[in-house]
């Protein structure tokens, strides 16, 4: 007697807010064009999984941890099997990952900028002495009080409609998100203006997607590879790199950008900002050939300098 062999079955992970959601139904829609055995439905599941930094609304993340606050639980799906594999935004994702797990897999970056989004002012520039910015993220808030320290931010957590509906209360005068979220939800409408990387340096991966599994899933990692982006994933390694020689966490205001140049070399720019904005150091690196190893090193020495320029109390002052 034959048997009937059990459909394909691809298990991903993923949090609950929308734009989680749409990252892990973009990563499953290219699996079922690129493998037409995961094509029909069901083949691939997407499991919604609760982390600590999705339960905890009423504080900042600085307050309640930092690092891997909205990977925990997920890691823990993966490793104890629950999962075949987990979708991240990278600028998520501690720079040391559990053991058994391995990151082999980064998507085409989306747009790196912040978008600043406002009913009332079309900028930073406009906006009045007083006039109170919500945003979540440490190194916004530190390069806003660092360029208009006239401006007061408050800690405004929330998804992307949470944020927009207390806009609309006018509990704040403006606030901020990655236009990498926005164009992912359809929304770019959302922004009132995309602030130039010049004029605030994006988070360490921000508009990255990253793919997690377990070591020794050679089967899942051969499924992966068409979708990875070499190119993306350098510049990633190197803002990662610069992250960890910084010991960074969601205390710590960093910020970094690795841009590919005309001439194929690429460019590091990576920034440390005082909480309260009262001083920013920064410094680049130009990498003549980008590989992972080469983006690894600049990095790495990026962030020793600003931390050896910096100082151990400049980011806890």
């Amino acid at each position: 007697m034959t048997n009937i062999s059990e459909p394909a079955k691809l298990r991903i992970g993923t949090r609950g807010s929308p734009l989680a959601l749409a990252q892990a139904h973009e990563v499953r829609d290219k699996l079922a064009k690129a493998h037409p055995e995961f094509a029909a439905e069901g083949a691939i599941t997407i499991t919604v999984i609760s982390t600590t930094g999705d339960q905890i609304l009423d504080r900042a993340l600085s307050e309640i941890g930092g690092k891997g606050l909205f990977t925990k639980e997920i890691d823990d799906a993966l490793l104890g099997n629950e999962i075949d594999l987990a979708v991240h935004s990278m600028k998520d994702v501690p720079t040391v990952l559990p053991d058994g797990m391995i990151l082999p897999t980064i998507l085409p970056r989306e747009d790196v900028r912040d978008a600043f989004i406002s009913l009332k002012y079309k900028s930073f520039a406009e906006m009045p002495a007083g006039s109170v910015i919500g945003s979540a993220s440490l190194r916004r808030q530190s390069i806003i009080l660092n360029k208009y320290p006239d401006l007061k931010v408050i800690t405004f957590r929330g998804n992307v409609q949470t944020r927009l509906r207390k806009l609309e209360e006018g509990l704040v005068d403006a606030t901020l998100l990655a236009m990498a979220g926005l164009n992912r939800l359809g929304r770019p409408d959302v922004a009132t203006a995309a602030i130039a990387e010049d004029d605030m340096l994006p988070a360490v991966a921000q508009g990255a997607i990253g793919i997690t599994i377990r070591e020794n899933d050679a089967k899942t990692r051969n499924l992966l590879d068409i979708l990875h982006c070499p190119t993306s994933a350098i510049r990633v390694c190197a803002e990662r790199a610069a992250l960890r020689a910084l010991d960074g966490s969601c205390r710590t205001p960093i910020a970094a950008l690795a841009e590919y140049l005309p001439d194929g070399k690429m460019r590091l720019r990576v920034s440390i900002i005082r909480p309260d904005g009262s001083e920013r150091l920064d410094t680049e690196r130009l990498i003549d050939d980008p590989d992972m190893t080469n983006a690894t090193n600049a990095g790495t020495d990026a962030g020793n300098e600003l931390k050896t320029r910096g100082g151990p109390d400049f980011i806890s002052a």
